[in-house]
């Protein structure tokens, strides 16, 4: 009997999850913001521990996931109405490469290396940073690569 209690529980944290992520938003993974990859680990773990914890109540995973479901909804809803909020939670793109010239400090505070510009540059066919414009680390943890216009 136990293990079935363990079977439903587990099953009812996929679904929860699947569910509640539904509710929340959708992005390809590849494009999580820090807040939004916070979040999927945070309901993850409220899941768990409503499955397996101590206590493993199934109410009280449900309120604290659709507690933390809610102020999540709240501070999208904030970011879209605030550029602040949008900053504060989201952070701002940083030029790492513009006009070749690298910006040493951004990296080196971001633990970015020109090599690793140069692999998205190599995406692209670009394979020196004189083929380079601007590379910008997204808000999302991508960089992006604009090749220098031919004149």
């Amino acid at each position: 009997m136990e293990a079935f209690g363990a079977i439903i529980r587990a099953l009812w944290g996929y679904f929860s999850l699947v569910f509640i992520s539904r509710i929340v938003g959708r992005r390809p993974g590849k494009q999580l913001t820090p807040f939004e990859f916070v979040l999927v680990f945070f309901l993850g773990g409220l899941t768990l521990t409503g499955m397996v914890g101590p206590q493993a109540s199934t109410t009280n995973a449900i309120t604290e996931i659709l507690t933390v479901a809610c102020g999540h909804t709240f501070l999208v809803w904030l970011r879209t109405k605030s550029s602040w909020a949008a900053r504060l939670l989201d952070g701002t793109p940083l030029i790492l490469l513009e006009g070749n010239t690298w910006r040493s400090r951004t990296m080196r505070k971001m633990r970015i290396s020109p090599d690793d510009v140069m692999a998205m540059a190599r995406d692209q066919g670009l394979r020196t940073p004189d083929e380079i414009d601007t590379a910008t680390l997204e808000r999302n943890g991508e960089i992006s690569i604009v090749p220098l216009k031919e004149s």
